[in-house]
């Protein structure tokens, strides 16, 4: 079997041409509809009958299922499986099991063979009582379950020379709460398909049989010397630094966006895509962003469920593969200061069984009114429910990052574009939308063809974009896991669609003129939801005020965005939807709050650590050596400026020796794990924010006045530009 450089091309330096994607795109995956094309015609025809009617598949079935799976697997090379999950902490989970089972034939003597049976393929029982359960569960009631999830393809990691296979899974508790990110995305699609087939054949479409949401994700992430990491107990332990003085160049020169690719970096991302790839990983795009070490990646778009586990998956794959090549792949979304932070951008969209975008305008009046339709009633689940949409983007890194010129402020709006926005204003009862949904862009050069200009331009200030086939969600943070935010897009528009369905019925009883009952929907829907809208500067101090007057909500800290959670008017069409009942809201509330608290715990313990064990022992050096001149200084002058130069050290000193004694009590005293309420985080928070602010003033401050002899942290100057020049 070739490898995936082999090729009968010539080589290029001292690797071989690689043999065409194609030639190997998923050779690490098993689909569903490859299974059946290998099952027997009466094990097909029930797990068909299951699969139609949502039923589970019959013992007899499972084995045969688990036999070809089995087989592939080995045939692959792997040697242990294991149930992929994604519990609620916003990492994945596994636990490896060998396919190995003893056959005895008496008390002394004993074969091992390979065996897998339907049983271990559709349940597992991980126990995993550690993982954060928010309260669900208690820890003598540890009993949990893992069932796989056949919408997703099962797939092979390779790590350390191992094989293993993956078995995509939901992770639930002993009475069905859901204890991941993925069983409510699965309900989230569910009820937004049933949601909107229901509608479009009101619309029109009446042959509709499916409409799922699809995602691209734009990921960045920096790439940093693995070596200089390992210096820093900060990045390490906080996954950020915590300390650090701006480097003279930071991006001021903006000379890195858009830029040649390093080579080191390239060859990290020629094996990244190559891997991701072989997991059927569709990466079509790679580019520098905007801060130096910075870095972005972004696949094509696929069904949303795909989209959460191959982001998911990629994301692991980036920091095997970085740690290969001597890097080490940052996601946390602020991890300097002074320089942009990093953000996943969610593309999201509909889709029907025919594979047509349903947010592309049409070249139809009736795929146009079905555009406008769509929209209107998206506009409607955005503009009811942003609070919750908002909050299931808040996280400690993802605080840091949104707003400061970088990223989206906290206030949630969205952007239609002047053309788009237009085009409601002026839809009356007596109107249609034209056929014609984009016009043409005249360059005045002849060597360039016209373009074709969308319904909208873009607005990077914007937390939601539309950009003329999608909605661009831009507030979640690089190291958030897609699957939970998406969830609740996909709920809200299921919720807004079911009440705009019930609305249009009614509407349709008084008019014989479907289009003329839409148009009055659309109408409707525009006028009462537009409040949401915001075409200009989103980081203007006129668009706060404005946005007060509107009733939106700036929630500045994730503990002030988690609070909607608490309050069952604004959660209760996630109940409603059957995507999270009220029990499993509230435990998402207490594990971001407890992980939320235990972050900040964690960073004021190494802030300490890092003062006491580098800093002002540096400081101290430096004021030994500065005070050892002044006594051998022959000017007056001399010895004033070494004198005012010692007054500025025992500032400095001073003040971190005043901020490690405030903070002590803090990190010898920590909040109870049953007193993580909104009261107390608020207060814990906004205590040592204010101390470790001035404590990260004076380290910083220290390092632009200690000598290099004596600092012995990596600074941003090495961390951020060190790696670009090996």
């Amino acid at each position: 079997m070739k490898t995936t450089y082999e090729s009968h091309a010539p080589s290029t330096g001292n690797k071989p041409m690689r043999l065409p994607v194609s030639e190997f795109f998923g050779e690490l995956t098993l689909t569903l509809s490859q299974i059946r094309n290998r099952l027997a015609s009466e094990e097909f025809l029930d797990l068909q009958k299951c699969l139609d009617h949502k039923k589970k598949v019959q013992p007899k079935t499972a084995d045969a299922i688990a036999q070809i799976i089995k087989e592939w697997a080995i045939s692959k090379g792997s040697t242990h499986f294991c149930h992929w999950f994604q519990p609620m902490n916003g990492m994945t989970a596994e636990k490896h099991d060998a396919f190995i089972a003893m056959q005895s034939t008496s008390i002394h003597v004993g074969t091992v063979i390979e065996r897998f049976s339907g049983t271990q393929l559709v349940q597992g029982e991980p126990d995993a009582s550690s993982l954060p359960s928010g309260g669900m569960r208690s820890t003598f009631e540890a009993r949990g379950y893992t069932a796989w999830d056949h919408t997703s393809s099962l797939f092979i990691v390779e790590n350390g020379g191992t094989r293993t296979l993956c078995i995509p899974s939901v992770f639930v508790g002993f009475h069905g709460q859901a204890l991941d990110n993925k069983t409510p995305l699965l309900r989230s699609v569910e009820a937004l398909n049933d949601e909107a087939c229901e509608f479009l054949k009101l619309v029109g479409d009446v042959d509709v049989k499916e409409v799922y949401p699809t995602l691209g994700v734009e990921q960045e992430y920096f790439l940093l010397e693995s070596e200089l990491v390992r210096q820093r107990p900060d990045l390490l332990l906080a996954k950020r630094t915590l300390i650090g003085a701006v480097s003279s160049r930071g991006q001021k020169l903006a000379d890195h966006y858009f830029g040649s690719i390093p080579e080191r970096v390239l060859a990290f991302m020629d094996e990244m895509e190559t891997t991701l790839y072989r997991l059927g990983i569709p990466v079509k795009t790679r580019h520098n962003e905007v801060a130096p070490s910075q870095y972005e990646m972004a696949p094509i778009f696929e069904h949303v469920i795909l989209a959460a586990d191959h982001n998911s998956i990629a994301m692991e794959v980036m920091k095997r593969v970085a740690n290969r090549h001597g890097l080490a792949c940052l996601f946390y979304e602020k991890p300097f200061a002074g320089v942009n932070g990093s953000g996943k951008h969610c593309n999201w969209s509909l889709a029907n069984d025919k594979g047509e975008n349903l947010l592309d305008p049409g070249r139809t009046p009736h795929q146009n009114l079905r555009f406008l339709a769509i929209v209107s009633v998206i506009l409607k689940a955005l503009s009811e429910h942003h609070e919750v949409i908002s909050a299931s983007m808040m996280s400690r890194g993802n605080e840091l990052r949104l707003g400061f010129n970088e990223a989206p402020p906290q206030i949630f709006s969205v952007y239609l574009g002047q053309e788009l926005e237009q085009v409601f204003e002026s839809l009356t009862l007596l109107d249609k939308p034209s056929s014609q949904t984009k016009r043409d862009i005249n360059l005045g050069i002849t060597q360039i063809t016209s373009l074709t200009r969308d319904y909208a331009d873009g607005n990077r200030t914007s937390p939601c974009a539309f950009t003329g086939n999608k909605f661009e969600f831009r507030s979640v943070g690089a190291a958030a896991t897609v699957a939970f935010p998406m969830s609740i897009v996909n709920a809200a528009v299921a919720h807004a669609l079911k009440e705009a369905k019930d609305r249009l019925k009614s509407y349709m009883k008084e008019t014989s003129n479907r289009d003329e009952a839409v148009i009055r929907l659309i109408h409707e829907l525009y006028q009462e939801n537009k409040s949401i809208l915001h075409s200009g500067n989103s980081y203007s101090s006129a668009w706060e005020e404005e946005a007060k007057r509107r009733g939106l909500v700036e929630s500045k800290t994730t503990y002030e965005g988690l609070s909607v959670l608490l309050d069952a008017r604004e959660t209760n069409f996630l109940a409603q939807t059957k995507v999270l009942s009220s029990e499993e809201v509230l435990a998402r509330y207490r594990v971001r709050m407890e992980q939320y608290q235990k972050r900040l715990e964690i960073e004021n313990a190494t802030l300490s650590e890092m003062i006491v064990e580098y800093v002002i022992p540096a400081v101290e050096h430096q004021l030994q050596l500065s005070s050892a001149v002044l006594e051998k200084a022959l000017t007056s002058s001399l010895k004033k400026d070494l004198s005012k130069r010692i007054e500025d050290i025992e500032e400095v000193y001073s003040g971190l020796l005043k901020g490690i004694r405030d903070l002590k009590n803090f990190n010898e005293n920590p909040i109870s794990s049953e007193s993580y309420e909104l009261h107390a985080v608020s207060n814990y928070h906004a205590e040592t924010k204010a101390i470790s602010d001035v404590l990260r003033s004076h380290a910083d401050q220290a390092e632009r006045i200690v000598s290099g002899d004596f600092w012995k942290l990596p600074r941003y100057r090495e961390l951020l530009f060190s790696h670009r020049l090996r």
